[in-house]
């Protein structure tokens, strides 16, 4: 493959603490450290009980586990034991008292379904308002492509075309992030077989419609509905005149969103979704045998009843109306280059329904240029700490200082910074095909050949949640 067609720059954000802590971590050792000894001073006594559990917090917080410190781990198992004990992860819609019975579950309750009118294109939209933070989310819906046929020329001006619509968000105040998402529904073949039986020629030669018909009966499950569309969560009340009545607010978010450009991206724009849209999204999630139904199936639906019925949030699997969901969340990228074809394993059909969600937040230049600047006296500072002891610092450590060098170069020569993270989300029908879904998702992942992923563990419901057009994206903050 051309060295063109490689993408590279991911690295994970570290700061740099004493014997592998974090900064902060180490601020708050050296402070329980301090109160120890003022404790001591008056009760010498208490050491014999505050240093073992002091230097026992210490050691959870600097191993690691899973891609994350054991501390932090074991405290999320912890307070979601402490949340199971108490039923706070079962959800049941028709025993909710008025007015939570007309909330999703989970992050999406303080959201809400807008039907709007696009003067644009002169068709109605649907606009997801999150309650809590102002915020409203707008979904495009895409035709599914591909590039892996194409000239070398095309994919590359494609990643271009997509580097300049995140240098948009990054300039404008008024994007808090966006997200987008595949979803691959397998079992369409009788969908297949309907749509090539209202196109077959009927004067068409015997030979042509036997091997067809053929192909139809001998594949019926072969086939996949795929599904993409990318979500954009914006602050309409962030500009110079701020919108006062819901109205101008939903005016000024599609305002907003029609400023991004997405021609040239390497995918078609379907339309801009609708209300029905969002309503055949969310409730096929929870449920996927309603998948396929018809849109008036969908128009009587208020929001909440797009919502599971019940639901239960494990440490490792959510279990909702319909099926039992399993999602994964990214650990580490590989350092080296990779294809731009990377995730294609994760995109291929299988067995289950997957939903492929890439989320972004793109720092504004001031503030990814701060981060770069931290990052490399971060990296040079955990260098010069391991060679002030070792003789030497480590090779990995000069690498991943090199890295962050070179990503504040690219900085400087016009790129920008992008907080991202990807999620996967497997749906079984039944608990007994669990372990299948669960095992097919390893494989994919595993034949990425290098993207390291974990469980959402403790999180399975907003993971879940966030793959869906909610207006919920764990990397933006109020």
């Amino acid at each position: 493959m051309p060295r063109t067609l490689t993408v590279d720059g991911f690295r994970v954000r570290q700061s740099f603490g004493f014997g592998g802590l974090t900064k902060t971590a180490t601020m708050v050792a050296a402070g329980v450290l301090v109160a120890d000894g003022i404790i001591a001073t008056q009760a010498p006594f208490t050491l014999l009980v505050t240093l073992p559990i002091t230097f026992a917090v210490f050691v959870l917080a600097a191993a690691r586990r899973h891609g994350m410190s054991a501390l932090a781990y074991y405290w999320a198992k912890l307070s979601w034991r402490r949340a199971s004990r108490v039923d706070a992860t079962s959800y049941r819609r028709v025993l909710l008292p008025h007015p939570y019975a007309l909330d999703l579950p989970g992050v999406g309750a303080s959201s809400t379904l807008i039907k709007a009118y696009d003067p644009t294109t002169g068709r109605s939209v649907g606009v997801v308002h999150d309650r809590a933070s102002g915020h409203m989310t707008l979904t495009t819906l895409l035709a599914p492509g591909g590039s892996l046929m194409a000239p070398t020329g095309t994919v590359q001006s494609s990643l271009r075309t997509w580097s300049s619509v995140l240098d948009a968000m990054s300039t404008d105040d008024q994007i808090k992030g966006a997200s987008v998402t595949i979803q691959i529904t397998p079992g369409a073949g009788e969908a297949l077989g309907d749509d090539v039986k209202a196109r077959q020629d009927p004067n068409a030669p015997q030979l042509a419609k036997q091997i067809v018909q053929e192909l139809v009966r001998t594949t019926p499950h072969a086939t996949a509905s795929v599904a993409p569309w990318m979500s954009v969560t914006v602050d309409p009340t962030a500009s110079a005149n701020p919108p006062q009545d819901l109205s101008e607010q939903v005016a000024e978010a599609l305002k907003v969103v029609d400023g991004l450009d997405l021609s040239g991206t390497g995918t078609d724009i379907e339309r801009r979704a609708t209300d029905v849209d969002l309503r055949r999204i969310v409730r096929s999630a929870y449920d996927p045998d309603v998948f396929n139904a018809r849109d008036r199936d969908f128009e009587e639906l208020s929001w909440s009843e797009c919502g599971p019925q019940a639901a239960d949030d494990g440490w490792e699997e959510y279990s909702h109306d319909g099926g039992v969901s399993i999602s994964w969340v990214l650990r580490e990228m590989p350092r080296r280059p990779i294809a731009y074809s990377v995730l294609l394993p994760l995109l291929a059909p299988g067995r289950f329904q997957r939903r492929i969600s890439l989320v972004y937040r793109v720092l504004d230049p001031h503030e990814g240029e701060a981060v770069l600047e931290r990052e490399i006296s971060h990296a040079h500072q955990r260098a010069q700490a391991t060679a002030e002891v070792k003789g030497r610092a480590k090779w990995s450590q000069r690498a991943d200082a090199q890295r962050a060098e070179q990503a504040a170069a690219q900085v400087a020569g016009g790129s920008q910074v992008v907080d991202w993270t990807l999620m996967v989300t497997v749906t079984a029908r039944s608990t007994a095909d669990l372990p299948a879904a669960r095992q097919e998702l390893e494989r994919a992942v595993k034949a990425t050949r290098g993207i390291r992923m974990r469980p959402a563990y403790g999180a399975q419901g907003a993971v879940f949640a966030a793959g869906l057009p909610l207006g919920y994206n764990p990397l933006v903050k109020d």
